[in-house]
């Protein structure tokens, strides 16, 4: 797909993501979800961005101008909007960029049942949009516009409804919470003190600009939350990215929590014998070690939801059962839920375990890891296939089992290094996990630098 990458379309908002791109995807989704399904209504929600209002806008106009009413569902987490999809069985655009920098937006489009459109489908719509495909209303038949109220509150109950409450009230838990700025700000306080919680936020105020930090909740990022944890005494600490999708987590010394550890915890207290979980090609060891120890199959796809999704449903389709899935990012699905990444669930799920004993013995177990990651910088595509060119030479001369199913995975028995192309942004990105790490280092480095000379060659 030349538009929709690995989980939606997104770029710089008023440069690469106007108005006008903007509204041409909604008529072509909208397009396709009429003639396919019938549909008369969609929802448009999104995050917090300063650009957000605009480009909602911009999509409301889309729709109406095809003949589609339009549920404005003003700021809501991803999973919210995604909540409202099912509930009302319409299908939504989303404008968000998730873990994007504050200056980028984008669109995730959802469908009526509350998922994540389907690869299949997204190529559909991308048809529809490349050729303009789509015909204007006459001026009587456009789309009627409404706000919809209580869409967030309705999102907490909901998962409120679904949260095992009791175990996490009586152990009288102290959450330090760090939204980010981003629509995880207006549900997940009000959710985790409804759960028993005393609650304490950093970055706690909904802000576009993101001023206390930028919305990826990665280490370099999260400096604050580890200080709240210390300061407050903490049991836990618990971040989002800017949709609230995800959920990255930190012990009770204020220790950053790697994302792959906290997915091979919720893992093993989830997965059987016989069971299937799926993840993406940059999966750990630490998932692999449990779904050997359990006796469960483990599923790689190409990095991104919309392709762990599109999995999933096969693997439903045909009889298997899939507790849980995702990546090591702080995006998890438990598809007994819902079919979709939603930070909240992920966290009340951890908060389960964090009830029987600390953060840190929970993850203790899948500590013997190091991953280190670096990410180049690309102009043009010239750059970028390079780029990719002295990936696949690296990978060439190396004494590693090669997967190529999302650029390129080396690896080493000991250790494993991956480089690919980001899907949302200009960036090669290289991954690599050792047990030691002197060797994770040093095998990004090497890719790096060979990454690094062709891009300087091209």
């Amino acid at each position: 797909m030349e538009i929709f990458g690995s989980s939606g379309t997104r770029g710089v908002a008023n440069e690469e993501l106007t108005p006008a791109f903007v509204l041409r995807v909604a008529k072509a989704a909208g397009t396709i979800w009429a003639e396919d399904a019938g549909a008369e209504r969609v929802g448009i929600a999104r995050d917090t961005r300063y650009t957000g209002r605009m480009l909602a806008d911009a999509a409301a106009s889309g729709l109406a101008s095809i003949g589609i009413d339009v549920d404005r569902l003003g700021i809501v987490p991803t999973p919210g909007a995604q909540t409202y999809a099912e509930h009302e069985a319409v299908p939504v655009i989303v404008v968000t960029a998730s873990h994007n920098p504050p200056q980028y937006n984008g669109i995730k489009l959802v469908g009526a049942d509350g998922v994540e459109l389907s690869v299949a489908t997204l190529e559909t719509i991308e048809d529809r949009l490349l050729t303009e495909s789509f015909t204007a209303a006459a001026w009587d038949e456009t789309g009627r516009v409404r706000e919809i109220d209580g869409v967030r509150r309705a999102y907490v109950e909901g998962l409120l409804a679904a949260a095992d409450r009791q175990p996490i009230a009586d152990a009288d838990l102290t959450v330090a919470l760090d939204p980010g700025h981003g629509a995880g700000a207006l549900t997940s306080p009000e959710f985790f003190r409804e759960l028993g919680c005393r609650v304490v936020t950093v970055n706690g105020q909904p802000d576009g600009h993101f001023p206390g930090r930028d919305p990826e909740p990665v280490p370099d990022n999260l400096a604050d939350l580890g200080r709240l944890v210390r300061s407050t005494d903490a049991d836990v600490g618990i971040a989002h990215d800017g949709d609230a999708d995800r959920a990255i987590f930190f012990d009770e010394d204020g220790e950053y929590v790697e994302g792959d550890a906290t997915l091979a915890a919720l893992s093993a207290a989830e997965l059987e014998a016989g069971d299937t979980t799926v993840s993406a090609v940059n999966v750990s060891q630490r998932l692999v070690d449990v779904v050997n120890e359990v006796g469960a199959d483990l599923e790689l796809t190409p990095i991104g939801s919309t392709n762990i999704i599109t999995r999933i449903r096969e693997l439903e389709a045909s009889g298997q059962r899939v507790p849980i899935a995702g990546e090591g990012n702080g995006g998890i699905f438990f598809p007994n839920y819902r079919l979709s990444r939603d930070g909240a669930f992920t966290a009340a799920r951890f908060l389960e375990l964090v009830a029987e004993r600390p953060v840190s013995e929970i993850v203790a177990p899948y500590d013997g890891y190091v991953n280190v990651r670096r990410n180049l910088e690309y102009e043009s595509t010239a750059e970028r296939d390079a780029m990719l060119d002295a990936a696949a030479n690296q990978a060439k001369a190396a004494d590693a089992d090669l997967n190529t199913r999302d650029g390129y995975r080396l690896d080493y028995g000991d250790a494993w290094v991956l480089a690919r192309p980001s899907g949302t942004e200009p960036l090669v990105r290289i991954y690599a996990e050792a047990r030691e790490g002197d060797r994770a280092e040093e095998l990004v480095a090497d890719m790096y630098d060979a990454l690094a000379d062709a891009k300087a060659d091209a």
